[in-house]
């Protein structure tokens, strides 16, 4: 299996890119090829020792700012580490990309070069979040602003394969972000959504408020681009706040400091649900490729675990199964 990674992608590249990779290839049984400005990739790697012949370079002299506007990325960055990486991926033998740069580049390279699994109009970012018992996939967390009603169904659709094939979950259930969860809730759009998925999708459990996003409620959950975003950033940035105080109440007390660490293992499985770096990246679900987008703070062990989640989509054959239950509905 040959995982495609752009090295220049993410606010500690090449350094955290490249040693996520090698210790993924140190552990997985993958070959890595990345992608991003020769010389600098070969002084990173220069500093490690690994398997030589698990990672390769491809050269693309161009870089991908976060401020670069997605159409100029295609237009005139065509040799940049994120379009050259995903074109990789129309040539046999390369099996997934991942990048933790600029998303809507991603996004939108992904789109024009890949183009879409037949039936499907707009791609999502799915991302896995933890629940009170195990995990959901939240899709679309930034893909797709302005969708259709339709957009959403096949949301639903492409993640209930990803959430049984790859999550091992069988038979998934699915629910809509709405502010209420009453059927008449929301604008047109949510009505309209709603009336889609509850005709079409097996599971439908109905509305679901964000106040029970993390309750175990569906195995799936669909939602806007916009609100999704807005969801996972408003949770990260609670739960370092949270951390934060937590760690200054624990410190101004000698007896919390005692509990705190008769705790330390429970309040470390914790840390461990809710950390991103867990799962390293987001799967883009819509797309003829398998493209997963890191954070772009991703640690090394983020890149690592991005790499095995792609190899997890490339070995459940995810594409496949996802042309399947589109075309057969």
């Amino acid at each position: 299996m040959r995982i495609v990674v752009d090295a220049m992608g993410g606010d500690y590249a090449p350094q955290n890119i490249i040693a996520g990779v090698v210790d993924a290839v140190k552990e997985f049984d993958v070959t890595v090829t990345l992608v991003g400005i020769e010389p600098q990739v070969r002084k990173h790697l220069s500093g490690y020792d690994y398997p030589k012949d698990r990672i390769e370079i491809v050269h693309a002299p161009e870089v991908v700012d976060m401020h670069d506007s997605p159409t100029d990325v295609i237009r005139k960055k065509r040799e940049c580490s994120i379009t050259v990486g995903i074109n990789l991926l129309k040539q046999p033998g390369y099996d997934a990309f991942i990048s933790a740069g600029n998303t809507g580049a991603c996004v939108a390279a992904s789109t024009f070069f890949l183009r879409m699994i037949e039936g499907v109009d707009r791609p999502g970012i799915g991302l896995v979040i933890p629940q009170v018992n195990g995990f959901a996939l939240l899709i679309d967390v930034g893909a797709n602003t302005e969708p259709k009603p339709e957009h959403l169904y096949r949301y639903g659709q492409m993640g209930r394969v990803y959430v049984q094939s790859v999550m091992g979950r069988n038979d998934p259930s699915v629910g809509l972000v709405n502010i209420g969860e009453e059927e008449g809730k929301g604008s047109g759009f949510e009505k309209q959504a709603y009336q889609l998925l509850q005709e079409k999708l097996p599971r439908f459990v109905g509305n679901i408020e964000p106040n029970e996003l993390f309750t175990s409620k569906a195995d799936c959950i669909v939602s806007t681009g916009f609100v999704g975003n807005v969801i996972i950033k408003v949770s990260e940035g609670l739960m370092e706040s949270a951390t934060t105080v937590l760690k200054r109440e624990i410190k101004k007390s000698p007896l919390a400091m005692v509990g705190a660490l008769l705790m330390m293992g429970a309040l470390r499985k914790v840390k461990k649900q809710a950390d991103y770096s867990e799962y390293g990246g987001a799967p883009l679900l819509g797309v003829n490729g398998i493209v997963m987008i890191s954070h772009g703070r991703s640690t090394p062990k983020a890149i690592k675990n991005a790499i095995r989640a792609a190899m997890r989509e490339v070995e459940h054959k995810i594409l496949e199964k996802m042309r399947s239950a589109i075309v057969g509905a």
